[in-house]
């Protein structure tokens, strides 16, 4: 599903130019889940940034799901953010104008589904925010917002969902509550998802670790079976 070589990505940072990452390379099988690790400002939300075609490395390749992001411009990218990538942020990003069933139904209706807010509901209750859909986010507490916004990233069914921080602004045991439910979505929708996280509980749940430290990759350790 994803397909990384030798990505270089630079920023400018007060006047002076920084390598987030370099000379990534990273391989995702469909299906498997991976947590992306290290330190702050070690490159991972900048590699996710990359896989989802919101940024564009200096050099190397990024493949996801057999399309080369390179070539691509930036109706094209949008297109296939669209239709193939699901995102879960930290901060949920919830649109605040706009109710819970709105939120989801969000990128139903962008891609002309006709039942787009019965679909929404049908989400937020498999979410278990059934009685939460006409609530505004300011109205909904973090562990919900944050439901909400794993209702709207897999409202497309994408082949590869993102999750950058996911428990990042939450409470240690509502943080565990949306990891099985984020786990629990992922799997019955036989989707790939590569995750950023500084969550050790989080992290030990994926297929594999791979663990990033000055823009470079240093470990990738699967997951001990346990009998």
């Amino acid at each position: 599903m994803v397909h990384v070589r030798d990505v270089v990505m630079r920023l400018t940072s007060g006047g002076a130019e920084v390598t987030v990452l370099d000379g990534v390379s990273l391989d995702v099988a469909r299906g498997e889940c991976v947590a992306i690790t290290g330190p702050s400002g070690s490159g991972k939300s900048t590699l996710l940034g990359l896989l989802a075609g919101l940024d564009t490395p200096v050099s190397g390749t990024v493949e996801v799901d057999g399309v080369d992001l390179g070539p691509l411009d930036e109706d094209a990218l949008a297109r296939f953010r669209r239709d193939r990538i699901g995102f879960v942020f930290q901060s949920y990003h919830l649109i605040p104008t706009l109710t819970a069933v709105e939120n989801v139904a969000v990128p139903l209706e962008l891609a002309g589904l006709r039942d787009a807010r019965a679909r929404a509901t049908a989400l937020l209750a498999e979410v278990g925010l059934r009685a939460r859909g006409h609530h505004y986010p300011v109205q909904l507490s973090g562990g919900e917002q944050q439901r909400v916004a794993l209702a709207r990233a897999v409202a497309r069914e994408p082949g590869l969902l993102l999750a950058d921080e996911p428990t990042g602004n939450l409470d240690s045991a509502t943080g565990a509550q949306i990891i099985e439910l984020l786990l629990a979505l992922n799997r019955e929708r036989g989707s790939t998802l590569v995750l950023v996280t500084h969550d050790p509980a989080l992290a030990a749940q994926a297929d594999r670790q791979v663990a990033l430290r000055d823009g470079r990759v240093v470990r990738s350790t699967e997951r001990t079976a346990v009998s």
